[in-house]
């Protein structure tokens, strides 16, 4: 995911944000309903320490969202009220808990999260979507009608799953031909026309993946699904550009401090589907020298996470190393 107008983190996950923020004042709780719930169950701040209870437990009642905020992120101020207003529309479908990354970091540094707002959606005690940046009232109230179910059909669903599957498998012919199919019954889904644009990168057809991405709508350019095809449409862009892994592997034996040989090698091995040597090596760098190419290798890195995707576990786990490298 990348930002619109979102500020940024910084240099690391641990930088210097600035001081306190009072929250906005929640709207006082409307008169009982049935189907509704008081104000104050709806919306809370949490903490690092109570996100497991307010977030993944209460996410197996209802989808949670997850507003990442700061006092410093004028675009934050911007979005917080429309989420409150929209999220009390729903009447209990949906919980809406923030979380000032000034003072608790480590969850959003092991999201993945670099730019804020940023909003991340939790069901049933996984992270299942997201989106950055102050969008206005109409996307986020069309955002959470597709998480409680009120856009896309259940067999549409569950056919986007069956194809990101197959296109995590190797599959990409299979993939390609589900997504199509769902662009055939909703020639705006983006999601299934990034994943055909996946499906482009995965055989090497990059022209055509970049022709599937320049048919998303300028406002429509942050959707997760967009964001991730086009970062690994850059990556299949660099590796195209390399020689062969054996030249690389053959400069690091001779010298183990070459960066760029191991930089390089990074880049093809994701090529290849090998993330986690991928992640390995560019770890490596940022271990041996932080400031190596402008702090090039965590900025690769941030990368990959954003072509895998926030929940991919390669990104999990590659975030959560280098967040013990940013912090020791």
């Amino acid at each position: 995911m990348s930002g619109n107008g979102g500020a940024r983190f910084g240099a690391s996950f641990g930088g210097s944000f600035g001081g306190g923020y009072g929250a906005a004042p929640q709207p006082a709780a409307a008169a009982p309903a049935p189907a509704a719930a008081p104000a104050g169950d709806l919306i809370k701040d949490t903490t690092t320490r109570g996100f497991v209870k307010d977030v993944l437990e209460e996410s197996k009642k209802q989808p949670v969202l997850v507003d990442f905020w700061a006092t410093w992120c004028g675009p934050c101020k911007q979005l917080t009220p429309v989420l409150e207003k929209v999220v009390q529309s729903f009447k209990g479908k949906v919980k809406l808990v923030k979380m000032d990354i000034d003072k608790h970091p480590e969850i959003a540094g092991q999201l993945g999260i670099q730019s804020i707002p940023a909003v991340i959606a939790f069901d049933k005690g996984q992270g299942i979507d997201g989106f950055m940046g102050a969008l206005p009232e109409g996307q986020v109230k069309a955002f959470i009608e597709k998480l409680v179910g009120g856009k896309v059909s259940p067999d549409l669903a569950e056919a986007l799953a069956a194809a990101d599957a197959a296109l995590v498998e190797g599959d990409a012919a299979g993939a390609a031909q589900v997504y199509a199919q769902v662009l055939g019954l909703e020639p705006e889904n983006l999601h299934a026309l990034a994943g055909l644009a996946r499906c482009a990168i995965e055989t090497g057809d990059l022209e055509q993946a970049k022709g599937l991405l320049a048919e998303v709508p300028a406002d429509k350019a942050n959707d997760k699904s967009v964001v991730a095809a086009r970062a690994a449409l850059e990556l299949a862009e660099q590796a195209a550009d390399l020689g062969p892994i054996h030249e690389f592997e053959h400069r690091l034996a001779q010298n183990p401090a070459d960066h760029q040989a191991r930089f390089d090698l990074a880049v093809a091995l994701n090529a290849k589907g090998k993330r986690e040597e991928a992640t390995d090596h560019l770890l490596e760098i940022f271990r041996r020298d932080r400031t190596w190419n402008e702090d090039g290798a965590r900025k690769q890195l941030v990368q990959f996470f954003e072509a895998w995707g926030p929940m991919d576990d390669a990104t999990i786990a590659g975030r959560r190393r280098l967040s013990s490298l940013l912090f020791r």
